[in-house]
């Protein structure tokens, strides 16, 4: 399993960084109009990588669905032999939100848990109630204080900003209000909260 693991983060890395120009039967030319292919198309220092057990456009697909302002910056298909995993491995990059995240589908060895989660910081209830019911649907789940899970298991907390501003208030009773009923909820309601 560790020689896998390796094999597979030389190869994402090489794929990433050092991609032969030469390979273009390798990028899906689908969503061209969507899609930047460069040699590097990692810019940010630090890149989540998502591991998926297969169909690394399908999660790419999915997720980009749910953040309208995403895009797909490159997706690359390795065979076994040029991935040392049995059945290949994929990769893809996508933008959201102007962060870059790399889906990576290489099998069932690892699945999401909840000691890693990404916070969507909400202008409002509506953006809230949007964000919360496109992860929740079709597999998603409903956790507490504004937590879900989505169809892939990956963990979000949906928190309007102005959450904040009650937990942090100068005014005790607003914070006490504020924490005691976030504990009663799944989705946060800033109503319920003030």
């Amino acid at each position: 399993m560790y020689k896998l693991i390796f094999l597979t983060a030389i190869v994402i890395g090489l794929g990433s960084a050092c991609t032969n120009p030469k390979q273009t039967d390798k990028v899906d030319t689908t969503k061209q109009d969507t899609m930047t292919v460069s040699k590097n198309p990692i810019t940010q220092k630090i890149s989540p990588y998502l591991w998926v057990e297969k169909d690394a456009k399908a999660v790419a697909d999915y997720y980009l669905s749910i953040f309208k302002d995403g895009k797909l910056k490159d997706f690359r298909r390795f065979d076994s032999t040029e991935s040392g995993n049995t059945a290949g491995i994929e990769t893809a990059v996508i933008e959201i939100a102007g962060m870059e995240f790399t889906i990576l589908a290489a099998g069932p060895l690892f699945k999401f848990n909840e000691a890693v989660s990404f916070v969507i910081n909400t202008k409002d209830q509506a953006e809230t109630d949007y964000y919360w019911d496109a992860l929740t649907k079709n597999g998603g789940e409903e956790g507490s204080c504004g937590w879900c899970k989505d169809k892939y298991g990956l963990s979000w907390q949906v928190v309007p900003t102005e959450y904040f501003d009650l937990i942090h208030s100068d005014d005790p009773a607003v914070r006490e209000k504020a924490m005691k009923n976030t504990l009663k909820q799944k989705k946060l309601i800033l109503a319920e909260l003030k």
